[in-house]
């Protein structure tokens, strides 16, 4: 099979392009970023012919288009996991790579005749259900209105419906919860907690952890992502895929990571007071957004995936915690541009 990963240099790309490289199915793939390597790169980045092209770029939609559809061509799956971050206070740009960049994509996807397009959704995707059920993926995508994050994500979702509406293309969709993996330490310190946070306390060294009331979240390995977005392709499987690693992380288990197991907890509207005060001095890297999806985010029913991708996660979401807050303390990243510390 020919592969093309746009977004191949990134914390899930890494881990996809990992899996892919010890697939004798997938013979040949294209990785598509922003930023490629510079020099021959190492493995696993050696597996893929790398293609530079901006997805979310000012040039005109055809300019973008035409040149995907190039790259495209002859592929029987294309891998869509590009998304931005940062920078968090320019809305605009956020939804030029998001928005507009994925429906290039998709326009890309069917011009070249691309019969199978994976896509990386989200579980900020979903509408809020902050209680302890586990929803499938029938649960409505209508997003979280205070986060630009979940509303992009929702708003890729409405664009994936409408295509397989209107076209042939085939469209999978991968609903992932936090992805962790060690090597995404120094960008998921980056992008999330800013240089306010003293990074090596983060594994045991903090003397309390201040957590939301409330709070619980789901988080997926990357490897063990990847192994889902690897099924989904070979599969050529349809629909929707919530994917996460048993278990819930709340506050106490945080806590045993991070602060030897004190804890404390503090009342949401504090928390979120505090959250948008640092993110509008430009102290946080994101926003009060962040906050109100985690909140309301629903727990996600991994049972499609456990049947029709035969997936079985190898690390829990408590160990997947574990493993970034350890690449966070130590600065962990790679050569890949967006991963690769500061310096290196």
């Amino acid at each position: 099979m020919r592969v093309v990963v746009v977004g191949g240099s990134g914390n899930v790309g890494t881990a996809v392009l990992r899996r892919f490289a010890a697939d004798s199915t997938l013979t040949s793939v294209v990785a598509v970023a922003r930023r490629t390597p510079r020099t021959a790169p190492p493995p696993p980045y050696d597996v893929a012919t790398w293609v530079a092209c901006d997805i979310g770029a000012r040039d005109s939609d055809e300019q973008v288009v035409a040149r995907l559809a190039e790259v495209f061509a002859g592929a029987d799956a294309v891998v869509h996991l590009a998304w931005a971050i940062q920078p968090s206070h320019d809305r605009a740009r956020l939804r030029s790579t998001n928005v507009v960049g994925t429906r290039r994509v998709v326009q890309a996807a069917s011009r070249a005749g691309v019969p199978h397009l994976v896509v990386a959704s989200s579980i900020g995707a979903y509408s809020p259900s902050p209680g302890d059920v586990a929803r499938d993926e029938s649960w409505p995508t209508g997003g979280v209105a205070s986060s630009s994050y979940s509303v992009d994500k929702s708003a890729v979702e409405a664009l994936l419906d409408r295509t397989e509406d209107r076209t042939s293309l085939v469209v999978a969709r991968i609903r992932p919860a936090l992805v962790f993996q060690h090597d995404a330490g120094h960008e998921i310190a980056r992008y999330f907690l800013g240089p306010a946070v003293p990074q090596r306390m983060l594994d045991g060294g903090a003397p309390v952890l201040p957590w939301p009331r409330g709070l619980r979240v789901q988080a997926v390995h990357a490897d063990d992502l990847a192994d889902a977005f690897r099924e989904a392709v070979v599969r050529q499987v349809h629909g929707a895929f919530n994917v996460a690693g048993h278990g819930v992380v709340r506050g106490p288990d945080a806590a045993a990571l991070v602060a030897g197991a004190r804890l404390r907890e503090v009342p949401v509207g504090l928390a979120r007071a505090a959250l948008s005060a640092a993110w509008h001095a430009r102290v946080a890297p994101v926003g009060p957004g962040w906050l109100d999806m985690g909140m309301s985010a629903p727990l996600l029913d991994t049972t499609r995936a456990e049947r029709e991708l035969a997936w079985r996660p190898a690390r829990t979401s408590v160990e997947a915690l574990h493993e970034v807050l350890r690449g966070i303390a130590e600065g962990a990243g790679t050569v890949s541009p967006p991963l690769r510390p500061r310096g290196r």
